[in-house]
């Protein structure tokens, strides 16, 4: 199947994954801050005692607070405002936050500056595997929109590699001051490279701006100043003509039908928005947060020690970083699901040999538990970003239907929001009681969630976004094989066949 598009989609892609390294560096800069000696000196975190552990907890926990008022946010304000606006003001939260993180004084600071930090994150985090999504051909949506998971885990390796290097700075305030005010660079970068972002054509054809949406979908899949002039039965004029007839069977239904109540009321409403938390909570309930957010206190139970605890942290999520770029290749042959499923039972699997590594094997004078202990955590690291990290993103941004994609993205990633809160305010404590017990629970909850996924979950793969209605039973305005323009028709106004 061909790709069908242009350097202009290109473009318009690697500006957008400017927004997953806001949110991926946001995720983990504290990962990494604190295994930082200037940090945890700073604000009284040395000592592993209840405090330690609850001002942890606190701080990451809250993240995710703001993170799920985000999400909200930008799922009210994308179809409000557009997702152009949207994707700016999740700029302005994210450079606030970067300032406050870096200049905090005191611990109430830091939690207030990592509340904003988690709500710009939110607003990101929604905003641009939609945007992705909308502007993404159909053969290629997978490896297009999953470059959103691929550079969040690249800022998470970059975030790594940079506490390395303050790691050994001897000024104990640059250790950690640093790598957070460098959370300002790419929103920053972002809001400066926003006027080479089209608005997405979707939202301008539910506005009635359907000239504007015409002149981005011609420039997506063809180069050069006469795009808005292809023929009227190129590829382009029939993705066009089938999106201006989606929009307008689903506008009669969404006001005939009682308008956003439908996602509550209608079945297949209702079963896309549970799918989408289903799908964002089963990725968090693997543990993946919990491991990642306290990888370094994990690697120091196994009896590493000193600037060794970042340097294997940085290296798993370096490897995350190419595994989840195999994820968006394969993803448009392989399929959705088939990769969530396998990355499940893979990371079912690699928790369950950890635990049982951790219960009986691993401790400072236990070189062969400690390597092994290692090599499953890689183990399980590779399963979840070639298998769930990317693809998570990619089935969540296109199971709706365009009216509600925004509050469906929204409510899908609250699902990860909520799922960490809870996951990591307990973690600090859960592993300081029951260590590996911990996970354990995680590998049960994976086990159930593998079970609900492969009976209930369609696959997605190569159907254009309004297509994909037919598989939660809604109707399709026009089908894309089946989609022939009349060419002396420009804008496409003949009738539509409706699926009944």
């Amino acid at each position: 199947m061909t790709a069908h598009y242009s350097w202009y989609n290109i473009r318009t892609i690697l500006i957008l994954t400017l927004g997953s390294l806001t949110y991926g560096y946001a995720n983990s800069v504290l990962t990494y801050t604190l295994g930082q000696p200037g940090f945890l000196a700073y604000f009284n975190l040395a000592e592993n005692s209840a405090y330690s552990n609850a001002i942890i907890g606190t701080i990451n926990g809250i993240f995710s607070a703001g993170g799920v008022c985000g999400a909200f946010a930008a799922g009210w304000m994308c179809d409000r405002y557009g997702r152009q606006m949207t994707m700016k003001t999740a700029s302005v939260f994210s450079i606030l936050a970067g300032i406050l993180l870096a200049g905090s004084v005191n611990a109430v600071m830091l939690i207030v500056a990592r509340f904003i930090s988690g709500w710009g994150a939110g607003m990101m985090v929604v905003i641009i595997p939609i945007f992705g999504s909308e502007v993404s051909p159909p053969s290629s949506r997978g490896l297009l929109v999953g470059q959103h998971g691929v550079w969040i885990v690249a800022a998470n390796a970059a975030t790594g590699w940079i506490a390395v290097g303050t790691y050994y700075s001897t000024n104990l305030s640059f250790q950690w001051r640093f790598p957070f005010a460098l959370q300002c660079a790419c929103p920053l970068l972002l809001l400066c490279c926003s006027p080479w972002v089209p608005e997405s054509p979707r939202w301008l054809l539910m506005q009635g701006r359907d000239a504007e949406s015409w002149e981005i979908v011609s420039r997506l899949h063809v180069d050069g100043p006469g795009a808005s002039h292809v023929p009227k039965s190129s590829y382009a004029q029939k993705e066009f003509h089938q999106m201006m007839k989606q929009v307008e069977l689903d506008t009669q239904a969404w006001v005939t039908g009682g308008g956003a109540w439908q996602m509550v009321t209608k079945h297949s409403y209702r079963k896309r928005m549970w799918m989408g938390f289903f799908v964002q909570y089963a990725a968090q309930a693997t543990g993946s947060m919990v491991v990642y957010n306290y990888m370094v206190s994990l690697y120091k139970d196994l009896g590493f020690t000193g600037g060794i605890t970042i340097m294997l942290s940085a290296t798993y999520v370096t490897v995350a970083t190419v595994a989840n770029f195999v994820a968006a290749i394969i993803m448009d042959h392989v399929g959705r699901v088939r990769l969530l499923t396998i990355g499940l039972a893979g990371c079912m699997i690699s928790l369950s040999l950890e635990s049982a590594m951790e219960a009986r094997l691993v401790g400072p004078a236990s070189h062969t538990g400690n390597a092994l202990g290692v090599l499953f955590i890689f183990c399980f690291i590779c399963f979840y970003a070639c298998g769930i990290d990317a693809t998570s993103y990619v089935y969540c941004s296109e199971i709706f239907p365009s009216h509600i994609r925004a509050p469906g993205m929204a409510f899908s990633m609250a699902g990860t929001f909520l799922s960490t809160v809870v996951f990591l305010e307990v973690g600090p404590t859960a592993l300081a009681r029951i260590g590996w017990g911990y996970y354990v629970v995680f590998v049960c909850l994976t086990a159930v969630n593998l079970a609900v996924m492969l009976y209930f979950f369609p696959e997605t793969k190569g159907l254009t976004l309004e297509e994909i209605n037919s598989k939660f039973g809604d109707a399709v305005a026009v089908h894309f094989q089946e989609n022939e323009v009349d060419p002396d028709n420009a804008s496409g106004d003949q009738k539509a066949d409706v699926e009944s």
